[in-house]
């Protein structure tokens, strides 16, 4: 999996998927139409500022409430390349990997990082280096074959390599 490098887009805690993405958009399970409403009724400029390769960062238990796949979806179509969470809602956590979108817990990292600071992101050894602050964070890094998965995009690319 490929080191991350972005600037931060910092939310708090207990972020859940009806903010990620609000009930009313799950008509659609396109990507690039998910993507139009993330975070809308959170921060109705998210789709205005995210720029591809950019990182969220937030607080504990990101992602909890329902189950919905759509809303990594919706993260990964916005052009997050990776999130940052104290913790996430192990459901979130599942669907985040079966789609390929890159996430690592490191409560400090959660903490220290501020929106707007640039970051780099090593998956492999599970360092996070806050470039504007100069600071570094470690991580429990994901098994290989967990950094295979999102290094394939998702679980169905994984798959599709292992029978080839």
């Amino acid at each position: 999996m490929q080191n991350i490098r972005g600037k931060v887009i910092k939310y708090g805690d207990n972020v859940d998927t009806d903010v990620i993405i609000p009930a009313r958009y799950l008509n659609s399970s396109e990507p690039e139409e998910l993507a139009q409403h993330c975070m809308e009724d959170l921060d109705k400029d998210f789709v205005k500022k995210v720029q591809k390769g950019d990182i969220m960062v937030a607080g504990r238990n990101f992602g909890c409430g329902s189950s919905r796949e759509h809303a990594p979806i919706a993260i990964k179509a916005s052009g997050i390349s990776c999130v940052i969470a104290e913790t996430f809602a192990r459901i979130f956590y599942r669907n985040a990997i079966n789609i390929g979108l890159p996430i690592i817990e490191c409560a400090e990292a959660a903490k220290d990082i501020s929106n707007g600071d640039e970051i780099e992101v090593r998956f492999d050894i599970g360092e996070i280096h806050n470039i504007t602050k100069g600071t570094q964070y470690k991580a429990i890094p994901f098994p290989e074959f967990m950094q295979a998965i999102m290094a394939a995009n998702g679980l169905m690319g994984y798959i599709k390599q292992q029978r080839t």
